[in-house]
């Protein structure tokens, strides 16, 4: 990473990761592309559960290099004394710790924030977990597609012939990743101008995904009635859908009448922009089908490129359906640095998304070894297994 300021965001800042597998990981490797030094901290010779998860590429996992880039790993055992002592002393000179085990685990091992605020009294201190620490709900076992399930998510999400589905990504773990990583950013800001103490983070993935629901909960709210699938569609807005074309899949985004009419004059049905049924977005909803058929049965004499081509020189919002690797490879996913090639390394890394003053800081080095960073730090293998 270079010196210039807006790509060292957080440069001298030292994270504590005892994290595991996806939320905590992912929130701590957004830090390390800021600049934050980030140790990570590992069972001792299993290390992460995340690194014995496939895909592998020359011995190594992929999906444990994508979410470690840029941090050191030290093995400790939380229940040696010897090496809690070590890492309190670690604690001391610390500027945040981040953590994901279910509640109650730290307060047993002896490293949960009241404990640890004894060490250091400017220790930011982030837990990650499904449920929160506090509620009914907090002590239940979590993994990302209980969250999904439990938030209402899963109720809004996929077609009603084949019921509910997760989301092809563990969004919950994610979101509750970036959420963590903006309130330690937060936190170190207010520590540095009015709140000096030490700051305790709870992160709920529950919590996350309830709050993204923003259609589904205005539904919900002026309605009185939770909404339902709805497949591809916008549940609001109409026409807002995948429509088939003679060789795939269109999408057609229209939000406003305006651009409703200049869709019409696309299919060459200019009239359907006065029918009282789609006069306007309430009354397009009201008939999506009938709307769907008819936008439909144009769409389908038509290929994806042909139908991208007219609707976008008209101004209408339309899209194919990429896959990961058409996406991957696309000239747009290159100026957007969406990848980065480490010199040497077989394994591309993605960074954290957003530029500042027109660069994207991110770690130029790949997920450590386990235990790469023992000896440094005073874990030597043998005070490993002492």
């Amino acid at each position: 990473m270079d010196n210039n300021p807006f790509t060292q965001q957080l440069q001298g800042v030292r994270v504590l990761d005892i994290s595991r597998v996806l939320a905590g990981p992912h929130c701590t490797a957004m830090l390390a592309d800021l600049g934050a030094d980030v140790i990570k901290f590992e069972v001792p010779e299993e290390g992460d559960d995340a690194r014995h998860l496939g895909p592998f590429l020359d011995g190594e996992s992929v999906y444990f290099g994508l979410i470690n880039r840029g941090k050191r790993s030290v093995e400790i055992d939380f229940k040696n004394p010897a090496q809690r002592q070590l890492f309190y002393e670690l604690v001391a000179d610390a500027d945040v710790l981040v953590e994901n085990f279910r509640p109650g685990v730290t307060q047993r091992l002896g490293i949960d924030f009241d404990s640890l605020k004894q060490y250091n009294p400017r220790l930011i201190y982030a837990s990650i977990s499904g449920f929160g620490q506090q509620g009914p709900l907090s002590k239940r076992p979590a993994y990302d597609i209980v969250a999904q399930a439990m938030s209402g998510l899963m109720s809004v999400t996929g077609f009603a012939a084949t019921g509910p589905t997760r989301s092809g990504e563990a969004i919950g773990d994610l979101c509750a990743g970036v959420y963590a990583a903006w309130a330690i950013s937060s936190a170190l800001f207010a520590r540095e101008r009015h709140a000096p103490g030490a700051q305790y983070i709870d992160v709920a993935m529950f919590d996350v995904l309830f709050s993204l629901q923003v259609t589904g909960l205005s539904n919900l709210y002026a309605k009185g009635v939770a909404p339902g699938l709805v497949g591809n569609r916008h549940p609001v807005s109409t026409p807002f859908d995948t429509y088939r074309a003679a060789d795939g899949l269109v999408v057609i985004a229209v939000a406003s009448n305006r651009l409703f009419e200049r869709l019409c004059q696309c299919m060459c049905q200019p009239e359907l922009a006065s029918d009282a049924r789609f006069i306007d977005d309430s009354q397009r909803t009201l008939h999506e089908p009938a709307l769907h058929a008819a936008i439909e049965s144009w769409t389908a004499q038509h290929s994806v490129e042909q139908l991208c081509d007219g609707l976008l020189e008209a101004g209408v919002p339309s899209s194919p359906v990429w896959d990961l690797q058409q996406a991957a490879s696309s000239e747009h996913a290159r100026v957007r640095q969406l990848q980065v090639q480490p010199e040497g390394a077989a394994l591309a890394l993605v960074p954290q998304p957003v530029f500042f003053n027109g660069r994207k800081p991110h770690s130029t080095t790949i997920a450590p070894r386990l235990g790469a960073d023992n000896a440094e730090f005073g874990f030597s293998k043998a005070g490993v297994h002492p």
